[in-house]
């Protein structure tokens, strides 16, 4: 066994290590985080078979951008585990089920989807010099499916506008402060100095003054 298969083994362990915890793990956070240990594991794998693209995209998509988002949300909203696990015994068999399909159809494409491997690599080894899967990918892309990619584009140029223009909504139980209308107040808009006597007798002294003024 050389060293890629003892990497490949390993990535794998650690990747169905980690994906178990996701699902079996009682905090939320530790779910979270245990999917993106699945992630970074996957996206080894993807290097190991020489799909660097897939496997950069991986780590740069979704570990530096969605796992994160979904770590910060885990996070701060307040999910009652107990309210979320009851049922859970009830739908072991359906998940035992659909389970042991995606490892059926994973086995099956194992056995005989990669049966034709080694001779289209004889084929490319015998011609002209193979480019890389970026190259390829990117030729794929941007000639052939150029205006799927282009609606797709469009489609997701929309969704940020969209998520934008409804979280800049006007608010009323917002108290959000305008900074340049705080920096052009002045003292005098704020305090009011009111002129006060140096010394002045308490409300009791001037009522006993004049109670014996008046007995005089």
């Amino acid at each position: 066994m050389d060293y890629q298969t003892g990497f490949f083994y390993f990535f794998s362990a650690v990747l169905l290590f980690s994906a178990l915890r996701v699902v079996t793990s009682h905090n939320p956070v530790h779910a979270v985080l245990y999917l993106m240990l699945a992630f970074s594991q996957a996206a080894a794998i993807w290097l190991i078979l020489k799909a660097e693209f897939l496997g950069l995209t991986l780590v740069l998509v979704y570990l530096g951008a969605v796992m994160v988002l979904f770590l910060f949300v885990v996070m701060m909203l307040d999910i009652r585990v107990d309210a979320v696990r009851k049922g859970f015994w009830r739908h072991v068999p359906l998940a035992l089920l659909l389970g042991g399909l995606v490892v059926a159809e994973l086995v099956a494409m194992l056995w005989t989807g990669f049966a034709n491997i080694q001779s289209k690599a004889g084929i490319a080894a015998g011609g002209v010099a193979a480019k890389s899967n970026t190259h390829e990918l990117g030729l794929l892309l941007y000639t052939q499916y150029l205006y799927p990619v282009q609606a797709a584009a469009v489609i997701l140029l929309v969704a940020m506008v969209a998520a934008i223009a409804l979280t800049l909504r006007q608010r009323k139980d917002s108290k959000a402060i305008n900074p340049s209308l705080q920096v052009h107040v002045s003292a005098r808009d704020r305090l009011v100095v009111l002129n006060m006597p140096v010394t002045r007798q308490p409300a009791a002294a001037q009522a006993t003054s004049s109670t014996e003024g008046a007995q005089a």
